[in-house]
């Protein structure tokens, strides 16, 4: 065999080890998506909002957080400390080495990597799935400040990455919009998992609350909290990309329909049952949040 057959047969070996790595970065990619649809229809309707050069990239961050969620809220016959650790170990790898074994991390690397996204925001979200398997009630403002931080505004944060691709100024100005988006989803999830969050795993994330005996005036500090939060992510999302801005849109106007029913109920409703947006409510949402954006009315 001369010389130009084996740079012949060589060039042949490396496009098929590129080949075969693509499948499986396609594979990785269908997890997230796959992961997204089945744990979240309302994020997953939004994400399908989002422009198609974009989308995959959201679902590759929330497959991300889904399950180290997962392994924190869910296992509950293993050692979660454990598992979590293993998960944490192969985050490290995967960001280092810009590959992982596992399908969830292959395709959040490659986020990562291609946005750039810090990895404070990533060891900050960690830290508080950390909290979640050590820490049961936040009595301080600090403290519940610190975790929304990590468990919500830093997901936001990942997500913004994505929506103004690599615009650094951007990505200031709308950073503060952001990460109040991220606290009002987070906190609208902790008013609506009142009930399994405190008879199950046992946490208060509320400071200041007496979850057992929540009152009306007690609900509507919350809810005063949330729609603050609201109000100031919303101004955010009017400056975002055409590309990012009728999906984040759509999910605002969820959790605010969400919201809304949340501050109709009374305050022992929310305490013994899960609230929830009814699918067809969640099509009337889409509907409604599309003719607005549609007629450039947000």
């Amino acid at each position: 065999m001369n010389k130009q057959e084996k740079n012949y047969n060589l060039q042949l070996v490396i496009r098929e080890s590129y080949f075969v790595k693509s499948i499986f970065d396609s594979v990785s990619k269908r997890c997230s998506k796959e992961i997204t649809e089945s744990y979240s229809t309302s994020f997953s309707l939004a994400t399908r909002m989002l422009s198609s050069e974009i989308r995959q990239d959201i679902y590759n961050i929330y497959g991300f957080v889904r399950l180290a969620d997962e392994i924190v809220d869910s296992f509950h016959d293993y050692d979660k400390m454990t598992l979590l650790d293993r998960f944490e170990d192969d985050l490290a790898y995967a960001l280092t080495e810009k590959i992982s074994t596992n399908p969830v991390l292959n395709a959040f690397q490659e986020t990562v990597h291609r946005y750039e996204i810090d990895k404070e925001f990533i060891d900050a979200f960690m830290q508080s799935m950390r909290w979640d398997l050590s820490k049961k009630v936040y009595q301080t403002d600090e403290e519940y400040k610190r975790y929304i931080y990590g468990s919500a505004d830093v997901v936001g944060l990942m997500c913004l990455r994505v929506f103004v691709k690599g615009d650094r100024k951007l990505f200031n100005e709308l950073k503060s919009s952001a990460m109040a988006l991220g606290s009002a989803f987070q906190k609208v999830n902790f008013l609506r998992d009142l009930k399994n969050d405190y008879e199950q795993l046992e946490r208060s994330y509320f400071p200041n609350v007496n979850l057992r005996e929540l009152d009306e005036a007690s609900k509507q500090k919350i809810i005063n909290e949330i729609e603050a939060d609201f109000h100031k992510g919303l101004s955010g999302i009017f400056k975002l990309p055409d590309s990012a801005k009728f999906g984040v849109y759509t999910a605002y106007k969820y959790y605010l329909r969400l919201l809304k029913k949340l501050k109709r109920l009374p305050s022992v409703e929310i305490k013994n049952k899960r609230i929830r947006v009814a699918n067809i409510q969640k099509v009337d949402v889409l509907a409604r949040s599309y003719v607005r954006y549609r007629f450039n009315i947000l």
